[in-house]
C-alpha cells in the first residue's frame, strides 16, 4: 500500500513512517523544514501544508492508497498565539485531504485528540460521547473531524489520541523529552497533583494508525490510549524513577488545579478515554505505563548533560 503522509517529522509522523514500513508499505511523507532522514519514509517531499493547491497537487501525484494526516497546529498555546495559521492546519488542511481521498476513493486516517472534552468527569469518554471542548485547540479539532467526514464519508476514520509519550526525530516534542530538557536547562518542573490522563507511546499510536488504513471496515470516530489513567506528577516521577535521576537532579513541583486556577480553565482535569471498542478490533494492544517506559531513550539534546549527571 502507498501510504501519503503528513507531519512526518513530527512525533506521531515519524512513528507511523517506521511502522508502516516494516509492514511492507510505502510511504511518501511530508515534511515543513525538517531535513534529516525520517526512517520508514521512501519519499519526503519538502512542502507547506498551508498551501492547498500545492498539498492538493503532491496527492494527486502521489496517488496513495491511503493518506495519513498526523500535521497539526498541536498544543493550545500554539493555537492561541497564532489562530489563523492554526486554522488552516487543524480545520482547513485536514477537510482538503477528506474531500482528496473522497476523490481518490483512498482510505484516510485523521488524528484528533482527547481535548474534545471538557475533562469534567473520572469515568472514561466514550467516541460517542457529546464533545466539550475548552480551547481553541479543542475546538478546532472538533471542527476537523465533522469536516473529514463531511467530506470523505466512508473513506475516513477519525482516531482521538492522548498525551504521548515516545522519542521523536528531533528530541524535543514528547513529555520526557521536554522534561529532561527541563531539568538539563536547572528548571523545576510543576506537575499537576489532579490532573489526570491516559497517555500512551507514538510507536503504540502509530501501530493502531497501520491498522486503520489497512482495514476499510473501521469507520467513524474512535479512541485510542494506553492501559493507565494516572496523575502528571505521578507519571513525572515515573520518569525521573526510570531515568534514575535524583530529585536534586530533577527537580519537580507538585501543584494542584485550585493553585492556578487561570490555567486551570484552559486544562481538562481528566482525560480518560473508552478505548476498549477499538481494542477489541485491534491486534495492537494498549500499553501499560511500565510497557511505555521501556522503551523510552535518552534524547540527542540533552545527552552530553544526561550522561553527566548518571
Amino acid at each position: 500500500m502507498k501510504i501519503f503522509l503528513t507531519g512526518a517529522s513530527g512525533l506521531v509522523g515519524s512513528a507511523f513512517a517506521g511502522v508502516a514500513a516494516r509492514r511492507g508499505h510505502k510511504v511518501v511523507g511530508v515534511v515543513g523544514g525538517f531535513e534529516g532522514k525520517i526512517e520508514g519514509v521512501a519519499k519526503k517531499i519538502a512542502l507547506d501544508l498551508a498551501d492547498e493547491a500545492a498539498t492538493s497537487g503532491a496527492v494527486l501525484e502521489a496517488f496513495p492508497d491511503a493518506i495519513v494526516n498526523a500535521a497539526a497546529v498541536s498544543t493550545p498555546e500554539a493555537c492561541e498565539a497564532d489562530p489563523a495559521r492554526s486554522q488552516v492546519m487543524n480545520v482547513a488542511l485536514p477537510a482538503a485531504l477528506g474531500r482528496l481521498a473522497h476523490h481518490l476513493s483512498a482510505r484516510l486516517v485523521h488524528l484528533s485528540s482527547e481535548q474534545v472534552f471538557d475533562g469534567a468527569r473520572r469515568t472514561p469518554y466514550s467516541a460517542g460521547d457529546p464533545t466539550s471542548p475548552i480551547n481553541l485547540y479543542g475546538r478546532q479539532k472538533v471542527e476537523s473531524e465533522r469536516a473529514v467526514h463531511a467530506a470523505a464519508g466512508e473513506f475516513a476514520v477519525t482516531l482521538r489520541a492522548p498525551l504521548l509519550m515516545g522519542n521523536s526525530a528531533g528530541g524535543k516534542r514528547s513529555l520526557h523529552e521536554r522534561l529532561l530538557g527541563d531539568w538539563a536547562a536547572g528548571k523545576t518542573a510543576k506537575l499537576y497533583t489532579d490532573e489526570f490522563r491516559q497517555p500512551c507511546t507514538a510507536e503504540n499510536l502509530a501501530e493502531a494508525m497501520v491498522e486503520l488504513c489497512e482495514r476499510r471496515d473501521v469507520t467513524g470516530v474512535w479512541h485510542w490510549a494506553g492501559a493507565e489513567l494516572i496523575s502528571r506528577h505521578a507519571l513525572g516521577r515515573r520518569l525521573r524513577d526510570h531515568f534514575k535521576l535524583t530529585e536534586a537532579q530533577a527537580p519537580m513541583m507538585a501543584v494542584t488545579r485550585s493553585e492556578t486556577p487561570a490555567a486551570a480553565q484552559r486544562r481538562q482535569a481528566c482525560l480518560a478515554l473508552d478505548v476498549a471498542p477499538l481494542a477489541g478490533k485491534l491486534k495492537t494492544r494498549p500499553q501499560t505505563i511500565a510497557e511505555q517506559l521501556g522503551e523510552l531513550t535518552v534524547p540527542a539534546p540533552v545527552r552530553a548533560w544526561y550522561f553527566s549527571q548518571t
